[in-house]
């Protein structure tokens, strides 16, 4: 549904965003991330048709992002996204409804059902009257308006109270699973990890690491294991009636596992922690990882992830 190939976009002698290449696929939860300043904004916004790419192709539901046939299978958020206040709810979104050609009984159908999937009440106040929240909302509910196959979000719970951001991240799980194709970014990396499907990182204009969470873990994280022991032994704490163990590889499981034995005792329960997304991130960092290549293979240059100063998410 979408396509990027060597995306490149320059503002005179800086380079925003360099040689962006990846494909999300239908149905899919596509998440990018990375530190501000990383291009994630831009490369959003080139795909959005908003911006015209310095060199490369990109394509959004079979069309090229050039074509206005594009914008009637888009669903675009920005990360600021001004309404007009002096409107209700419902006012601006039969306005966009009209914009788009979406037939008056449709859009009226259209309008209440999503807002009430919303839960946004007072949908006859004016906008400029409504919480951030309900603003992110009504903005969300735009972005639906023309009932678009595919979905590009920028930062879609920024800025919102914990409460309403939990909700958008809720609501944005029951777009994809009603079969929409979600391309965003967030810094919220555990929301990032909790719907997406594959992700990439970006850093200073361009992609240093891509793949599929578990796989990202898997290249990048780490595994530790907590050993239940029925007796104590050097390093375990006291934890529910038995004593733990935490180590950082099997052999060491398999070396308490001996210790307890050897001490008259027991393993009784092992269990595993992995990575989360932003320990895997913060190891991409570390790691060196240079642009294009991909958690399948290990990084043999060094790109430290640095936030660029200056420009733009």
């Amino acid at each position: 549904m979408i396509e990027a190939e060597g995306l490149r976009k320059e503002y005179g002698e800086f380079v925003a965003v360099e040689d962006s290449s990846f494909d999300v696929e239908e149905g899919e939860v596509f998440g990018v991330i990375g530190p501000n300043g990383a291009g994630k904004t831009t490369t959003l916004k080139m795909l959005a048709g908003l911006l015209e790419p310095t060199a490369g192709e990109a394509t959004v539901a079979g069309y090229d992002v050039a074509e206005t046939e594009m914008r009637q299978e888009l669903g675009f958020l920005p990360e600021g996204s001004p309404l007009y206040e002096e409107m209700t709810a419902v006012s601006y979104l039969e306005f966009f409804a009209d914009l788009y050609d979406v037939a008056p009984g449709v859009a009226d159908e259209r309008i209440h059902e999503t807002l009430d999937d919303l839960e946004l009440e007072h949908r006859t106040r004016q906008i400029g009257d409504m919480s951030k929240g309900m603003k992110r909302k009504v903005a969300i509910a735009r972005s639906l308006i023309n009932d678009p196959a595919v979905l590009i979000y920028d930062e879609p719970a920024s800025g919102l109270d914990p409460l309403t951001t939990n909700y958008i991240v809720e609501f944005t799980e029951r777009l994809a699973a009603a079969g929409k194709t979600i391309l965003f970014s967030a810094h919220n990396l555990f929301h990032v990890e909790s719907i997406c499907d594959r992700v990439v990182i970006m850093n200073n204009g361009e992609i240093v690491a891509r793949g599929g969470i578990e796989s990202l873990q898997a290249e990048y994280g780490k595994s530790t294991y907590t050993v239940y022991t029925t007796v104590e032994l050097e390093g375990s704490v006291r934890e529910n009636g038995y004593y733990t163990r935490t180590v950082e590889s099997m052999d060491a499981v398999e070396a308490t596992r001996e210790a307890a034995e050897s001490a008259g005792g027991s393993v009784v329960d092992i269990r595993t922690t992995e990575s989360s997304l932003e320990e895997v991130f913060l190891n991409v960092a570390e790691s060196g990882t240079t642009a294009g290549e991909t958690v399948e293979g290990p990084p043999d240059r060094t790109t430290p992830v640095t936030q660029k100063p200056d420009s733009e998410g």
